[in-house]
């Protein structure tokens, strides 16, 4: 879905625990299975965008999805995916590439600097809070309320091969990027 000005949504998927951890020496510092299928069902389809170490931590490029990555180093090379060198160029090829392949949105899937640099350009946040602290060194910068809406949050039990109960939780930019 486009708006106005044929602009495909920017919407950010990601896993925090409660102290704004998403992830460890370059891991996730949980097992949620629940999660991991919620993740699939909001990306797939859909252009994903990652930093470099995301990439290297899923080992491969995930199926269904076109995948973009952004990295400083101009000699890198994905095999399976799109590298780019900028957040602005990563968002303007998953802008092309949704536009070509009918995709609803372009989904953001990290890392922390990935978030830091795309926030302000993302419309739509899919954020599972994990009922957690968990140690880590990479954090999801703080959602700032003023610029964004929760619009709704949903419990996810805990099932038996979670670490971590959770909830899914959307927030929606207040005022439309332009």
């Amino acid at each position: 879905m486009t708006d106005v000005k044929g602009r495909v949504p920017v919407e950010i998927v990601v896993a925090v625990a409660q102290n704004g951890v998403i992830g460890h020496e370059g891991d996730l510092p949980w097992q949620l299975p629940t999660d991991l299928k919620r993740f699939k069902a909001l990306t797939m389809g859909k252009p994903i965008v990652m930093g470099r170490k995301t990439w290297v931590s899923l080992g491969r490029p995930l199926p269904g999805r076109p995948n973009i990555v952004v990295t400083r180093d101009t000699s890198f090379a994905a095999e399976g995916a799109i590298v780019v060198n900028t957040i602005e160029a990563a968002l303007a090829m998953g802008q092309d590439l949704a536009g070509e392949t009918g995709a609803p949105a372009v989904a953001i899937i990290g890392g922390g600097e990935i978030y830091r640099q795309a926030i302000d350009r993302t419309d739509t946040l899919y954020v599972t809070e994990v009922d957690a602290d968990v140690a880590g060194d990479t954090r999801f910068p703080p959602i700032d309320p003023d610029i964004f809406e929760k619009i709704s949050e949903e419990p996810m039990p805990k099932v038996e091969k979670d670490s971590h109960a959770m909830k899914l939780v959307v927030w929606q930019r207040k005022q439309p990027l332009r």
